[in-house]
């Protein structure tokens, strides 16, 4: 028989364990109902970061050396220029301008190793700036190489190019604008072919229609699975996506005829991603397996707001249900990982899965740090737009 004493004991911690849990869900819905920062206070962190990175690689020629030595057109560092971009168009600095314009001068317009006729998307994504720096100022030669690269491509039948997920975020833009800028549908025709063999067929698909994620590549498929069993969703490569259709859909015309079904696995993704965000606002590495190379990470993170901003910008997602889920990412980011200089921390190296890369924490500095600030800042030109 239980004593007074002992149900008083008893009572006691069941009202402790209520409180902690009432102040732990006060706390989360407090991140979740603060809302944006002021557009001041975005835009400074925006150029706080990238006047860190313009600080530190002044020379825009310098190749990167880690393990060994890169070009400085290479992708992580388009990715880079992406971003760059995005902040020229809120904030028409000059200094952005000239340092997007040496940078192409510097390598002729052309891809990594003058390799014109690549098919690695990889090498293909600077085109991105390229064209964004022929929109401004229609110089012929901005465009050749990367033209005479898509070309090259489509006039071949071999659609199977894209075997890992993040070739779509590097590769599919540039398809989508040249067939814009050209008013060309073979670009569109293309690059859908492309996007559904990487969706449906290479590896037996690598969405999967049931979690509305993607296996990074085929070797990250089932038999292979995180500790707790689930399927190996990473974060980044999820990113890389969901960026991928945000960026061809903003140059898509909205009579395309493929407009419908990216937008469909857009929204759905968008769905799948809200139910897994952290209480801190930031994504796990490991999507379905946060206890796996757990804790907060960048990339993903910013790929995602950046995703969600641009649906409720241009009405493709519900403001009331996704501006909350982007309110609560954008704060962490800029509270938790932009440091006093700008330095971003909590960026995930390169490679292709959650167990790459490590460690992954607030004063590391990553193998390379150019395209966790080109996604640091496609995601706050996205946010400054939402705010009023």
């Amino acid at each position: 028989m239980t004593s007074l004493k002992e149900k008083y004991n008893l009572r006691s911690i069941y009202v402790w364990i209520v409180l902690l849990l009432s102040i732990a869900s006060i706390s989360n819905d407090y991140l979740l109902i603060k809302g944006l920062p002021a557009k001041e206070e975005t835009m400074r962190a925006m150029e706080l970061a990238n006047e860190y990175f313009m600080n530190k690689w002044p020379d825009v020629e310098k190749t990167i050396i880690t393990n060994r030595e890169r070009p400085s057109n290479i992708w992580t560092r388009a990715v880079y220029y992406e971003g760059l971009m995005a902040l020229y168009k809120l904030n028409p600095n000059p200094k952005y301008y000239d340092y997007a314009i040496h940078w192409g001068e510097y390598h002729e317009w052309s891809l990594r190793d003058g390799d014109i006729y690549t098919r690695n998307a990889d090498n293909q994504c600077a085109g991105q700036t390229y064209i964004d720096l022929y929109l401004l100022d229609r110089k012929p030669e901005r465009v050749k190489y990367i033209k005479m690269s898509i070309d090259s491509m489509i006039n071949t039948p071999k659609i199977d190019d894209w075997s890992w997920i993040d070739a779509l975020q590097m590769a599919m833009p540039v398809f989508a604008r040249l067939g814009t800028l050209y008013s060309d549908n073979k670009y569109y025709d293309r690059m859908s072919e492309m996007y559904l063999c990487t969706k449906d067929s290479i590896g037996g698909g690598l969405y999967n229609y049931e979690d509305k994620l993607w296996w990074r590549d085929a070797s990250f498929k089932p038999p292979f699975s995180e500790p707790n069993g689930e399927d190996c969703y990473w974060s980044r490569g999820n990113g890389w996506v969901f960026a991928a259709l945000v960026r061809v859909l903003d140059c898509l015309p909205e009579e395309n005829k493929y407009r419908k079904e990216l937008i469909q696995t857009f929204r759905d993704m968008a769905e799948a991603l809200v139910k897994i965000q952290r209480h801190d606002g930031f994504w796990s590495v490991s999507l379905h397996d946060p206890n796996n190379f757990g804790g907060k990470e960048l990339t993903g993170t910013a790929l995602f707001t950046y995703g969600m901003a641009w649906g409720i910008n241009h009405e493709v997602l519900d403001e009331e249900k996704y501006k909350p889920v982007v309110s609560i990412a954008w704060n962490a980011m800029i509270k938790d990982a932009l440091h006093e200089d700008g330095f971003l921390g909590y960026v995930q190296g390169t490679g292709s899965g959650p167990s790459d890369g490590w460690p992954v924490a607030y004063d590391h500095q990553p193998d390379f740090e150019d395209y966790g600030l080109g996604c640091f800042l496609l995601a706050g030109s996205e946010v400054y737009k939402i705010i009023k």
